[in-house]
C-alpha cells in the first residue's frame, strides 16, 4: 500500500534485511542434508557466496583460495592490481594514511593508468593456480578491456556500476556500451549490475545477463545513499528482482540467478537474502577481515577514489581469522561473522529447507525488533549481537 508523503507524492514502504525474520515451518532437517550448491555462468559452486571485486578484498591469492574452498572471488580490473606490477607498497600506503588524507591519497594512487598487460597477467596467474578467474569492470572499462579479458581466458565477466541499465543516455560525443551486443559477442558469461527494480532486472536479463547483481548503496564502505540519496533497502529490492527472474524463467525457460550485493555482514544476513529470493550473495567486508585479504585490515568502496565525487570511504575491519574460518569454520567468534556456510546450512536445517529453492520459499515476517529483543546485556557489554 502506498503512503502519502505529501500532496502529489506517494511512496511504497520498503524493507531492509534487519527488519525481517525467517519463520520455521512444519519440518526440520539435519544441516548435513542441506544442499547449498548453485550455478552461476555455468560454473557450479558449493557455496553461494561471492567475494566482492574490491581492492581490500580480492587479489590473485584470495581469488584462488576462495575457489579452492568452494566459493568465488571477483578481481577488480580497474583497481590497484592492474595499475601496479607490485601492488604491495601501494596497499601499505593505503593502510597507513590517516583519515583526513585518505581520499586525496586514493585519488592520487588510482590516477595511475590501468595496464592491459597486467589484466592479462592477473587472469593467467589465477588460472595457473587452479582458480576461477572472475573479473569486474565498469561499463566504460568493459568497452576498453573486454577483448583483453576474453583473450586472457577469464571465466566470468562482471560489469558493475552504481546503477546499470539498458537505457543509458550519453552525450552525442560518447557511445554508450550496448549491453545486449556485449553479452552476445563475449565468449564468456557476463554478469550485469547493479539494480534494485523489477523492470530493470527484466531488461538486463533480456539483454543476455548470465546473472544480475541486486543492491545500491548498502555496502559497509559505500556512501552512495548519503551522497546521492539513491537506493532501495535490500529485502524489498531482492524480492522485486527475484520476481522478475521468476517471470523471465516462466516466459523463456531461461533461469538467470539473482545475486544480493552489499550490506551483508553475518550468516543471518545471507540466510535472509536467500529467503527473499536471492540465489547467491556478494559480500565484501566479512572477507576483508580475513588474514589473507590484501587490505591489511581495511576495506574501501569501489567508488572511493573517484576524482570527481567519491562515494565510498575506508573502514577499519581488522583481521579476525583465516579465510577458511570465515567461510567454512570452525568459528572463533560468536557474532555470526565466522563459518558463513555453517550458518546457512544450520538455518536451512532449522527451516526445513533441503536446497536453495526451498529456502527461497520459507515464510518471512516483518520483525523490526528481531536484533534487539532480549539483547540488553549483549548490547551493554558489547558481546555477540551487541558488538
Amino acid at each position: 500500500m502506498d503512503i502519502q508523503i505529501g500532496r502529489g507524492k506517494t511512496a511504497r514502504r520498503a524493507y531492509g534485511i534487519d527488519e525481517i525474520a525467517l519463520v520455521p515451518g512444519l519440518r526440520t532437517l539435519d544441516p548435513v542434508l542441506a544442499d547449498t550448491h548453485w550455478t552461476v555462468g555455468g560454473i557450479d559452486r558449493e557455496i553461494p557466496i561471492i567475494a566482492s571485486a574490491m581492492d581490500g578484498v580480492i587479489d590473485v591469492g584470495m581469488a584462488v583460495h576462495l575457489s579452492q574452498l568452494g566459493a568465488l572471488g571477483v578481481l577488480n580490473l580497474e583497481g590497484i592490481q592492474t595499475r601496479y606490477a607490485d601492488p604491495n607498497p601501494i596497499l601499505d600506503r593505503i593502510a597507513s594514511v590517516g583519515n583526513d588524507g585518505f581520499v586525496t591519497l586514493m585519488q592520487e594512487l588510482y590516477a595511475e593508468p590501468i595496464k592491459a598487460e597486467l589484466i592479462t597477467q592477473r587472469i593467467q596467474e589465477i588460472k595457473q593456480q587452479g582458480g576461477i578467474a572472475a573479473v569486474s569492470a565498469t561499463p566504460i572499462g568493459a568497452t576498453k578491456y573486454g577483448e583483453t579479458v576474453a583473450k586472457a581466458g577469464a571465466d566470468l565477466f562482471f560489469i558493475q556500476a552504481t546503477v546499470v541499465s539498458t537505457a543509458h543516455l550519453s552525450p552525442e560525443t560518447v557511445t554508450p556500451l550496448d549491453l545486449a551486443n556485449f553479452c552476445l559477442e563475449m565468449p564468456i558469461p557476463v554478469i550485469l549490475g547493479n539494480c534494485v527494480t523489477y523492470e530493470v532486472t527484466l531488461n538486463l536479463m533480456k539483454a543476455g545477463a548470465a546473472a544480475v547483481l541486486v543492491g545500491i548503496g548498502p555496502g559497509a564502505a559505500c556512501t552512495s545513499r548519503g551522497v546521492l540519496g539513491v537506493g532501495i533497502p535490500q529485502a524489498t529490492a531482492i524480492a522485486d528482482c527475484a520476481a522478475a527472474r521468476d517471470d523471465y524463467h516462466r516466459d523463456t525457460g531461461n533461469y538467470v540467478p539473482i545475486i544480493a550485493d552489499g550490506g551483508l555482514i553475518t550468516g543471518g544476513d545471507i540466510c535472509k537474502c536467500i529467503a527473499c529470493g536471492a540465489d547467491g550473495v556478494m559480500i565484501g567486508s566479512p572477507f576483508a577481515r580475513a588474514k589473507e585479504a590484501p587490505g591489511r585490515g581495511y576495506h574501501w568502496g569501489m567508488a572511493t577514489p573517484s576524482p570527481i565525487l567519491p562515494r565510498g570511504t575506508r573502514i577499519k575491519v581488522g583481521s579476525t581469522g583465516t579465510l577458511e574460518q570465515i567461510l567454512r569454520g570452525p568459528a572463533q567468534l560468536d557474532d555470526g561473522t565466522h563459518n558463513l556456510l555453517g550458518a546457512l546450512k544450520t538455518s536451512m536445517g532449522t527451516l526445513g529447507a533441503k536446497n536453495l529453492k526451498e529456502m527461497q520459499q520459507v515464510e518471512v515476517v516483518i520483525a523490526p525488533s528481531l536484533l534487539t529483543e532480549g539483547k540488553v546485556y549483549q548490547k551493554a557489554q558489547q558481546l555477540g549481537m551487541g558488538k
